[in-house]
């Protein structure tokens, strides 16, 4: 059950205030919606940093929370074109997770070789989504259902993130 939750926005645009940050707050619904007793978290957006996203993960894992959730920066443009943005969070969550499953997206709206990963350190789940609005509420809202399906499922809870996801590049 997830009964302490942590939803860590990043992105260099969010902490400067030029995009919105209206994926914490859905995020946050869904989660409450597993268990409306949730504790839910919202970490202030960090920059687009390997280290600091390493870090603060590693910091709430040794608070022993059960779900942490970050937002944004799941693209790796950047290691193939130096046009395109920095992003951090999936090699952040390789070097971190113990057991983890990962799902390549090649998708439309910035998110070319985007990764979504799923894994546990310890008893904490880690989960990433992408930015934009409608690919994070379609990576949350699969989260949910195969979380209630079966919790201890990493690889299909992943499966069925990236498959919600990629279904938002055809509508």
């Amino acid at each position: 059950m997830i009964n302490k939750a942590v939803i860590i926005p990043t992105g260099d645009e969010l902490r400067s205030g030029i995009v919105l940050d209206t994926d914490s707050p859905m995020i946050m619904q869904v989660l409450l919606s597993i268990n409306n007793k949730c504790l839910v978290i919202r970490n202030e957006p960090i920059p687009d940093v390997e280290n600091m996203i390493i870090d603060c993960v590693k910091d709430y894992i040794n608070k022993n929370v059960d779900l942490i959730i970050l937002i944004g920066g799941s693209g790796g443009g950047h290691r193939y074109s130096s046009t395109l943005c920095k992003d951090y969070t999936h090699t952040s969550l390789n070097s971190i997770l113990d057991k983890k499953y990962s799902t390549e997206l090649y998708g439309k709206n910035g998110h070319m070789w985007s990764k979504l990963i799923c894994g546990e350190v310890n008893k904490t789940m880690i989960i990433n989504v992408p930015g934009p609005y409608q690919e994070a509420r379609a990576a949350i809202e699969a989260f949910k259902k195969s979380y209630e399906e079966n919790r201890s499922d990493l690889k299909q809870i992943n499966i069925n993130m990236a498959n919600a996801v990629k279904a938002q590049y055809f509508i």
